[in-house]
């Protein structure tokens, strides 16, 4: 492993360089094991510790199939479904393996009796597999989520309707957390010069998700002039959208929950922002009984801001929580999108809100292809920025996930894989010196 990153870490290292290194049989890998799916069982989610699920162990290397490639991982970064899947909610991840073991002997590989978790990486492509003719050895590259066969029909206008669309490092095992990780190819994405590897390494999942979510014709379609509101605003997947709508000409109205998310809110540009819980919204009477009356307070704070208008696009993820809200304060004709459900999945709203006012309720999943490469290259020419507050490194993996899960964070994580520190991977300084201030905004709060 040590030849391997001394060649990256070298400024002269050659695609043969990189051709030629002698693959290791095995790579440090953060897992889950098969055989503790019911260490959590009886635990309410808010007691379920990552730190206790999550494993560092000596895995072996993958076989490298067509279409594929073999990464050397310098950062990587943790998501909701990293917890998720920590957590085994809100199934294991493991059923997912055996479903694409099934599929074909290739796709048998992924069906092991532990789990490589991580859906980012930023790295050094090692090898490529038989058909492979855009990467090459040496490349510096991020990766995309997004797995795909492409072997229906279905797909080829949009792979996110592939039948057989999974997310890596979730829904497929050889994820980012870890020395090593395979992708295919069709996820890679040139790396941001100016950036460093856990900089690189961190937008991946929620940038794209946020932009197809919010921007693509995909998810809300946003345009100039619109109304958006962001729930969870500082947050991982929030942080992205709030930069889109300001980008885009749209205003942001960022719910937060506590005074410091408000200020990173603030110096992302955003001007309004309702802090949730100093206003004291509390969109549940009990567990099972929503209060309207809460709602029309919310859509009343709402039209404060903006000058008595309302939103044309509610950005959702939070799901249970806040989804009868949610629908409610959405303008006359506008559009609730959803990617996620992290207060829970099964939610709850007042139809009549939707279907009298022509509303639109539109489901949206990571991102395509061309969305995530849209999405990259945005951050490539410094439109967007990163959204980095803290990095672990690969040994401390399930505090990391600990802290995402107890919602401890701001804007997105980081985890260094074979990078011996921070700080390294720039190739454009002076891109870098140009944008430093919004690079480094969520570490400064």
């Amino acid at each position: 492993m040590q030849e391997i990153l001394d060649a990256i870490l070298s400024s002269d290292s050659s695609a043969a360089d990189f051709a030629a290194i002698k693959l290791p049989d095995s790579y440090r890998a953060v897992t889950l094991h098969k055989d503790e799916e019911q260490m959590f069982a009886g635990l309410d989610s808010r007691d379920k510790d990552p730190r206790k699920s999550l494993h560092l162990d000596d895995v072996a290397l993958p076989e490298l199939g067509p279409g594929e490639a073999l990464v050397a991982v310098m950062a990587s970064a943790v998501n909701y479904n990293t917890v998720w899947s920590s957590i085994y909610e809100p199934v294991s991840t493991f059923g997912f393996l055996e479903r694409y073991g099934r599929l074909s002997p290739l796709t048998k590989r992924h069906d092991l009796p532990y789990h490589v978790l991580g859906s980012d990486l930023a790295g050094v492509v090692l090898r490529t597999g038989a058909g492979v003719n855009a990467w090459k050895p040496g490349d510096e590259v991020v990766a995309h989520c997004l797995s795909v066969e492409l072997e229906s029909s279905d797909g080829h206008n949009d792979t996110m309707m592939d039948p057989e669309q999974r997310i890596w490092g979730f829904e497929t095992n050889f994820g980012g957390l870890a020395q090593l990780a395979l992708v295919k190819t069709n996820q890679l994405m040139p790396k941001p010069a100016h950036l460093t590897w856990e900089e690189a390494a961190s937008p991946g999942l929620v940038n794209s998700t946020a932009y197809r979510q919010l921007v693509s014709r995909n998810g809300a379609g946003m345009k100039q002039g619109d109304n958006v509101l962001i729930w969870g605003a500082s947050g991982g997947l929030g942080s992205y959208a709030t930069q889109y709508a300001l980008a885009g000409g749209a205003t942001p109205i960022c719910v937060v929950s506590n005074d410091q998310k408000a200020e990173i809110c603030r110096a992302m540009g955003a001007e309004a922002i309702i802090d949730r819980s100093a206003e004291g919204y509390r969109f549940w009477k009990d567990e099972n009984t929503q209060d309207p009356r809460e709602w029309k307070r919310l859509g009343g704070r709402i039209r404060e801001l903006t000058g008595g208008e309302d939103v044309d696009i509610v950005f959702e993820h939070p799901g249970r929580e806040t989804f009868g809200a949610s629908v409610y304060v959405t303008r006359k004709g506008g559009t609730i999108v959803t990617c996620a459900s992290t207060s829970g999945y099964m939610h709850q709203y007042d139809n009549r809100y939707l279907w009298m006012s022509l509303k639109k309720i539109v489901g949206s999943h990571f991102a395509n292809y061309r969305e995530a490469w849209e999405a990259n290259r945005l951050v490539a020419k410094g439109k967007i920025h990163p959204t980095l507050s803290k990095v672990y490194s690969l040994e401390q993996t399930g505090q990391a996930a600990l802290d995402v899960h107890q919602n401890k964070h701001q804007g997105k994580v980081g985890v260094l894989c074979l990078a011996p520190s921070e700080g390294l991977g720039v190739r454009d300084a002076e891109l870098r010196e140009k944008h430093l201030p919004a690079i480094n905004r969520f570490r400064d709060i």
